[in-house]
């Protein structure tokens, strides 16, 4: 291995240990948590190491929100692989959308509540991004209905899904209606 090659690697491994301690940290104590001094007390590393690998807070967020939209991605496609039928899969792909905004509220916040200085529904939306639309567009690209664009029904989808994963987690509804909601979502939005 060059020298080059090495310094490459050990810059990825620190890249990945900034992004990896910043998530960390705003999951046990939330995104104001997340400063780059703190950071680079956390990993061993002066702010100035840190600095040559992000500009700062919001470029830390934009790297968790790209990671966490290729975990949502992987996470929908495995749950609704495992699903037969389109209703099951539409039910698999929304149980695990919410269940991936639940276990990781500060990703989530990253992906859609933060600047994370990232483009969505643009020419220059980076790939993960693309890719989290993608899986959900797998499946419900199939129930959309005749003369109603996948896309379009796609993101009307994903907005209820949003919706029902922010008010859930504010505790503005009622957690025992969990099911239900994504039944009548399925029912009603989806009709499969």
């Amino acid at each position: 291995m060059s020298v080059q090659e090495r310094k490459q690697r050990e810059r990825a491994e620190r890249e990945r240990l900034i992004v990896a301690t910043a998530r960390e940290l705003a999951e046990q104590q939330g995104w104001d948590a997340v400063t780059t001094r703190r950071l680079a007390e956390r990993i061993e590393y002066s702010q100035p190491v840190l600095y040559s690998h992000f500009r700062g807070k919001r470029e830390i967020i934009g790297a968790v929100a790209l990671e966490g939209a290729a975990e949502m991605a992987a996470a929908l496609r495995a749950a609704t692989s495992a699903a037969d039928g389109p209703r099951t899969r539409v039910t698999a792909l929304a149980r695990a959308y919410l269940d991936f905004a639940e276990r990781n509220p500060a990703v989530y916040d990253a992906m859609f509540q933060l600047d994370g200085g990232l483009a969505f529904a643009h020419e220059d939306t980076p790939e993960p991004l693309k890719d989290a639309f993608a899986a959900l567009l797998e499946t419900l690209g199939e129930v959309a209905g005749d003369g109603v664009h996948p896309g379009l029904f796609t993101e009307v989808f994903w907005a209820a899904l949003h919706g029902l994963a922010t008010l859930t987690r504010a505790r503005r509804l009622p957690p025992e209606y969990t099911v239900r909601r994504v039944e009548l979502l399925v029912d009603r939005l989806a009709m499969v």
